[in-house]
């Protein structure tokens, strides 16, 4: 995610001095702002002089936009829980791996369903990828730990485990 700067601003805020003012808030995302200064040499040199104490504020909001944009379009994907700008997200792989045996919490999992569980129901209590989920059922099922059917009011898939 790209981060709006305050140097940055504050190099395009002297541009002023050359007669291009506003160009500072078209950075910060205030596009009305910045054509108003541009045609307006800066509030007549008032606003440009004001902004010298401003811009560190227009860059801070910009950066909340920013991150509530990225937020947004990622959080259709389970990241919508809102993360500090200045802290780093944890990513699925970083998400550290059960120390006991999968197969282990497989059968634990199915001891505590009644012997009947999906696929998802296994991710949920082995914390496994996709991939990692489907070898160790296929690993149960060659194992004999388990057998394939289907519900009988959902016809949903369902590995049924004999403990």
């Amino acid at each position: 995610m790209a981060r709006a700067k305050t140097e940055t601003a504050y190099m395009l805020w002297t541009l002023g001095f050359l007669g291009i003012c506003g160009l500072h808030r078209f950075y910060a995302g205030q596009i009305v702002l910045g054509l108003v200064y541009l045609c307006t040499f800066g509030l007549f040199g008032f606003g440009q002089l004001i902004d010298l104490v401003l811009v560190p504020g227009m860059v801070k909001t910009r950066n909340e936009q920013l991150r509530r944009k990225y937020l947004a379009e990622w959080g259709e994907d389970g990241l919508a829980m809102p993360v500090p700008i200045d802290r780093t997200l944890v990513t699925a792989q970083a998400v550290a791996q059960p120390k006991e045996d999968p197969m282990l919490v497989l059968l634990k999992a199915a001891h505590a369903n009644g012997g009947k569980l999906s696929k998802a129901q296994v991710a949920l209590h082995t914390g496994l990828s996709t991939e990692r989920v489907e070898a160790l059922i296929q690993t149960a099922l060659q194992s004999g730990y388990a057998d394939i059917t289907n519900d009988p009011e959902s016809g949903a898939v369902r590995y049924v485990f004999d403990l």
